[in-house]
């Protein structure tokens, strides 16, 4: 599995984990997940539907040699907001192509389908998907969207 190194290392250490360890790490996670900036407060955010959780994200790839990323999600919603902030933690400010690679289903190597709904997981597969589609694609030259 291709992932960029920080998300590598998040991977990781949910895998030397017990199960009942893993959902405190993922909770922590949630703590961890940095409010957005006042200048993104009043930017159009894209929702993330596939989420239980009202939960938006904004990608700003001008720079595809360091992707910017940007999640807000609600705090009464620790599992989604966790995942935001794997996603967080693991790939902003890596390349677009590194982004691009990570596997759709990079988040079962976390092993949490045991002790986390189907569908919280399908909400963080359609972060990953949503982030991937603001990509710019390769040769593409026009402006990838935040």
């Amino acid at each position: 599995m291709t992932l960029p190194p920080p998300l590598a290392e998040i991977v990781d250490d949910f895998a030397a984990l017990s199960e009942s360890d893993r959902v405190q790490l993922l909770l922590e996670f949630s703590a961890d997940l940095p409010d957005l900036p006042e200048s993104m407060q009043t930017e159009a955010m894209e929702p993330v539907p596939e989420c239980q959780s009202p939960v938006f994200l904004s990608v700003d790839a001008h720079d595809p040699s360091a992707v910017r990323l940007f999640f807000s999600a609600p705090r009464e919603a620790p599992t989604t907001r966790g995942f935001a902030s794997i996603l967080h933690q693991g790939l902003d400010g890596a390349a677009a192509a590194d982004i691009a690679a990570v596997p759709d289903d990079f988040y079962t190597a976390l092993g949490l389908e045991s002790v986390v709904s189907p569908l919280r997981l399908r909400g963080m597969a359609g972060m990953l998907a949503r982030i991937k589609g603001r990509l710019p694609q390769p040769g593409a030259d026009a402006t990838p969207g935040r």
